[in-house]
């Protein structure tokens, strides 16, 4: 079977319980045609939209790595047509699924190790060992 990457749009005012029990309605859809979903549905959170999208600026984001026929992720879009909830959604078909987390969440991951980073005094400064040299005057003869 192929393999899919699929990404939700859910509207801002819908609570982020909602969207995990919309992927977990819409891996029901992809089992019951005989299809996985492989690892966890990764919630990525509220983002800002680079343009508005059905009079929202903002949305909910969730990832689905799927390993089904086609006809499983037809119907899937089908249903995502008709639910007020989901504003946009992309099908992708990859070659092989990567291991460990997506980007976006490595991404978000770095951004909350940084922002806790603590930044001390003296940050830029030579490394120890290393003397700085004052440039020595020519003098002229």
């Amino acid at each position: 079977m192929p393999f899919y990457e699929h990404i939700i749009l859910a509207r801002q005012d819908v609570t982020a319980q909602q969207v995990e029990e919309l992927s977990a309605q819409y891996k029901g859809i992809i089992e019951k045609h005989d299809g996985k979903i492989v690892g966890d549905a990764e919630y990525w959170g509220v983002k800002t939209l680079t343009f508005r999208i059905k009079k929202n600026r903002k949305a909910h984001f969730a990832m689905l790595r799927i390993d089904a026929p086609p006809a499983a992720v037809v119907e899937m879009e089908r249903l995502e047509r008709i639910n007020e909830d989901v504003i946009r959604f992309l099908t992708v078909r990859v070659d092989q699924h990567e291991e460990g987390p997506s980007i976006m969440l490595q991404k978000r991951d770095r951004d909350e190790r940084r922002s806790r980073r603590d930044r001390g005094e003296g940050e830029f400064d030579a490394p120890e060992g290393i003397v700085e040299e004052p440039a020595a005057e020519e003098t002229a003869p």
